[in-house]
């Protein structure tokens, strides 16, 4: 038996291919009365520009609607999100814009180029199944069409959010692990405070400029002479001295600055161990209870430099000890305004303020000013504060303050003159 040749050539075979892909039989006349959403995002500004071919595979989904049945008009495309995160829908106004229109019957597909594009969160990604779910509306990927309306599509739909939010987890678990295996080597350094540089080796060193080493050893010396940081910080302006800080960024990265002191930077370098030449990691916690939606700056808790992570002596150079970096410490929270410690001396007529427990509560008694000629009341208000019942007790600060001043100079007595020959040599220096 001869079988007759048939010649055909790649053309004939091409014009008896259709020019749109199959319709998906989940697809309705209903569906495509209205409108197709194509969602694009990119993670980071970094993919932006290093993976292009990413972005434009998911702009090229617009093509794929028009394809299954949608007009060219009917498609719209949802590229807010570019350079966010989907760990959240947080900042996300595209994300959160395309939940709303899903929410009025206006959306008849979703197309992502993957599931990991819509969402990482299940929170999120299972909201949106639900909303698409009572509104009839498909979600669409690389490989196929899905309706979150039935049981078989939502459970894979369900898988592959789960899968997309286990991969965010290892990828963070990954990086997380490598940070910390070089913090342990007391390697891993982001921004060198004040009077730190560091070098091309990634080494941190004390700033070789002279003047910015001097300023900083000023603000150490000045807070252990005066002892609160209010004081330092006038010393500073009264002078006219400024701190000298390094650019982190910009086309002047690296230059030494000069700028005017302020209360926070001044803080934060008394606090910060690295003066003390101690290498810690994991100082700022963040606390997922103390969180505030919308202020990202909060849920952060300081510990203390032995809580951390990692904490390892005697790693960086250093300007003080770190008996000094201590004392520092003690001081500062001796100073806070708060009933439970002595507090700094204050300019107030009253001579026990900060010093006077109360005998019911063993807490510390405020002050109440009031009157003329400087009267004042210790006063303890716990009770009716924290429990709602009666305030503890309050007495007059004029009569205390006397006799525990007579009771003073009467302990000095003896020693008045040795106390008067110290005071005139401390004059002296």
């Amino acid at each position: 038996m001869i079988i007759p040749k048939i010649n055909t050539c790649p053309s004939e075979v091409a014009l008896s291919t259709p020019s749109r892909l199959l319709r998906s039989e989940k697809i309705s006349p209903r569906h495509l009365e209205r409108l197709a959403t194509v969602y694009v995002r990119q993670s980071s500004p970094q993919q932006l520009v290093r993976h292009q071919e990413s972005t434009q595979v998911q702009y090229s989904l617009k093509l794929r609607a028009q394809d299954l049945g949608w007009p060219e008009g009917r498609v719209i495309v949802i590229d807010e999100d570019l350079g966010k995160s989907g760990a959240s829908s947080e900042g996300r106004s595209g994300f959160q814009r395309l939940v709303t229109e899903a929410s009025l019957d206006h959306v008849g597909v979703i197309f992502g180029v993957e599931m990991s594009r819509l969402a990482r969160s299940c929170k999120d990604w299972y909201q949106l199944l639900e909303v698409c779910a009572v509104f009839g509306t498909l979600i669409a990927d690389l490989d196929g069409v899905y309706d979150p309306s039935q049981y078989n599509d939502r459970l894979l739909l369900g898988l592959k959010g789960t899968m997309s939010e286990a991969e965010l987890h290892i990828i963070k678990q990954r990086m997380h692990q490598g940070r910390l295996n070089k913090a342990k080597r007391g390697e891993l350094i982001f921004h060198t405070p004040i009077g730190y540089v560091r070098r091309n080796s990634s080494e941190v060193a004390i700033d070789p400029d002279e003047q910015a080493q001097e300023i900083v050893r000023l603000v150490f010396r000045k807070f252990e002479e005066l002892g609160t940081l209010n004081a330092v910080l006038q010393f500073l302006a009264r002078n006219g001295v400024k701190l000298p800080v390094r650019a982190n960024e910009g086309m002047t990265k690296g230059d030494l600055e000069w700028h005017r002191p302020n209360r926070m930077t001044l803080q934060n370098m008394l606090k910060n161990p690295m003066y003390a030449g101690a290498y810690t990691y994991g100082r700022r916690a963040l606390d997922a209870r103390k969180k505030i939606a919308g202020r990202p700056g909060t849920g952060r808790t300081v510990v203390p430099p032995e809580e951390c992570m990692v904490f390892l002596r005697d790693r960086l150079p250093a300007y003080i000890s770190w008996d000094q970096y201590k004392w520092n410490q003690e001081r500062l929270q001796a100073n806070r305004s708060i009933s439970e410690e002595i507090g700094a001396a204050k300019h107030g007529p009253s001579l026990l303020s900060g010093l006077v427990v109360c005998g019911k509560c063993n807490c510390r008694m405020s002050v109440r000013y009031g009157g003329g000629s400087g009267k004042h009341v210790y006063w303890c208000g716990r009770m009716l504060t924290d429990y709602g019942d009666k305030s503890c007790q309050s007495l007059s600060g004029q009569p205390l303050d006397g006799y525990v001043s007579q009771q003073v100079l009467k302990a000095l007595e003896p020693a008045s003159l040795e106390v008067s020959l110290e005071a005139a040599a401390s004059v002296e220096r």
